[in-house]
């Protein structure tokens, strides 16, 4: 969606509705919104908006279907996104994270002891969100793995991380919010209150709204955690434990564990580039030589919390959990550490890459949902078939199993129909020259995917058609379509500019 004509940010229409002081056209302000994390496409927009205060949002939407041909918006947080999701070209990006300090104007981070929830702007850092409710000796219980992401971003797509399979995505455990709508109503939203858009925005990609404010559940934080890590040979015991231990999953269930992930070890040079420091030097030499031996390790990552009360007895309840796995022996490797250290664990490899100069390089990344019934095949033809005849992959490579049950499925977000399913994540690296090669891996995977008849879901979706896009929520479409006229004041790809958007208008940087 193309401005008819270049953005005039000193309109008598604009200064009308007090955004001439907020809209940027600063040529370093639109060089930062036209990029993400992803580093691959670019797509400059007219303007930035730096909002003070959620009702600059609303007046920028307004002035958008006001014009004759409304402009693009995308709400924009810490700019994570690998796809240009964050991107409106020739239209307006919204800076979140200008609100993010202004306390007199917005939600910023309110912690409620007595009712145990946290009143969270949508422009928040999910680490600032710990921080603030650690204070208290509280905390949510669904994560990511990275917390430099915000409120807003995270609740439009899902929030995964190894405490799903027990606690649900972050969708889940919100109690509710307060959106903008395309028709820039200030609504507040519950599963009692404008249900219809409360489910809707969980999950929703940015297609019915901006998140302004969410209410987050509360539990005492823990302490410390257990921090085990296994490893296997043999991909079937791999997945059937780690299906196993999800099996367990009750929120007031004391045996179940707290975090679980699977992860892929291959021959990625240095063990340096593994996802932490966590296994002890002395025994890299064995890891690697398993690793040329396989071609591919398994991994199973395994946390249990505890707290004052628990922390003389949490050794014995990890030596239940771990008695009948089939890991191999001589592969278990252990450490406790702080409850805060665990959550942010990401960051230390983002500093020391950073330090490096490998943070901001691009990332080809591909995330997956795979049903339990077709992981095998997934295993064969894609780890062990596409991934090692090419040998390009460096970055994590996850999976892990989920249960459907602790997923809503009034919301937007769409899953596989089992009940139980994998996330695989190919979490790329590449140099400035060689994302293409990354691009073609994941195209061979998507491929290899749909002509096995895998029945695959992509989680943060790329798409650049229409019918894309329907086949990918299915049975959802039509009530998304529904929702979006309801709440849209015009076609929503008119105006929130991702991801019914066309790819094709953006630009590849490298090429």
């Amino acid at each position: 969606m193309k401005i008819s004509k270049p953005l005039d940010v000193h309109h008598k229409d604009i200064r009308a509705v007090d955004l001439a002081t907020k809209l940027s056209v600063d040529p370093s302000a639109i060089e930062s919104a036209s990029r993400d994390f992803g580093g691959i496409v670019k797509a400059e927009p007219e303007a930035v908006l730096h909002p003070s205060a959620p009702q600059d949002i609303a007046a920028l939407i307004k002035f958008s279907y006001s014009n004759s041909v409304p402009f693009g918006i995308a709400a924009k947080g810490h700019g994570h996104s690998v796809r240009g999701q964050a991107m409106a070209e020739n239209g307006v990006v919204v800076d979140m994270r200008s609100m993010a300090n202004n306390r007199r104007n917005g939600t910023g981070i309110r912690v409620s002891i007595d009712r145990l929830y946290a009143d969270v702007g949508g422009e928040q850092l999910w680490i600032d969100v710990l921080n603030a409710t650690l204070e208290y000796g509280l905390a949510p219980v669904s994560w990511t793995d990275y917390l430099y992401l915000t409120v807003g971003g995270t609740l439009s797509n899902a929030g995964i991380s190894g405490q799903t399979f027990r606690y649900g995505p972050q969708i889940s455990n919100v109690l509710e919010m307060d959106v903008i709508t395309g028709k820039a109503d200030f609504l507040t939203c519950s599963p009692r209150m404008n249900s219809e858009l409360f489910y809707a925005v969980l999950g929703g990609l940015g297609q019915f709204g901006i998140i302004t404010r969410a209410r987050i559940p509360l539990q005492p934080a823990p302490r410390g955690v257990k921090w085990v890590r296994l490893l296997y040979d043999d991909f079937s015991s791999f997945t059937k434990d780690q299906e196993l231990l999800i099996s367990k999953n009750g929120r007031k269930d004391k045996s179940a564990l707290d975090y679980l992930e699977g992860s892929l070890l291959m021959d990625q040079g240095s063990p340096d580039n593994w996802r932490s420091s966590f296994f002890p030097h002395k025994d890299h030499p064995k890891i690697i030589s398993l690793i040329t031996k396989h071609g591919i390790i398994y991994c199973l990552e395994i946390v249990k919390h505890y707290d004052d009360r628990t922390k003389h007895t949490v050794d014995k309840e990890m030596r239940q959990v771990l008695q009948g796995l089939n890991y191999m022996p001589g592969f278990m490797f252990g450490k406790d550490v702080g409850y805060e250290e665990f959550l942010n664990r990401v960051r230390s490899g983002e500093l020391k890459l950073k330090s490096q100069g490998l943070w901001d390089v691009p990332h080809p990344w591909l995330n997956l949902f795979i049903p339990k019934s077709q992981i095998s095949d997934f295993n064969n033809g894609v780890f062990r078939g596409i991934v090692l005849e090419r040998n390009i992959t460096t970055g994590p490579v996850l999976v892990y199993p989920m249960n459907r049950q602790k997923w809503d499925d009034r919301m937007s977000a769409v899953i596989p129909d089992e009940e139980m399913f994998y996330t695989v994540g190919f979490l790329h690296s590449s140099g400035f020259d060689t994302w293409e090669a990354f691009e073609d891996q994941n195209k061979d995977i998507m491929r290899f995917c749909n002509k096995t008849g895998i029945m695959v879901k992509q989680y943060l979706p790329h798409y650049s058609t229409k019918e894309e896009w329907v086949h990918h929520f299915g049975s959802k479409w039509k009530t998304l379509d529904i929702g979006r006229s309801v709440y849209m004041s015009v076609s929503v790809y008119e105006l929130f500019a991702w991801p019914f958007y066309s790819g094709d208008k953006h630009e590849y940087l490298w090429q």
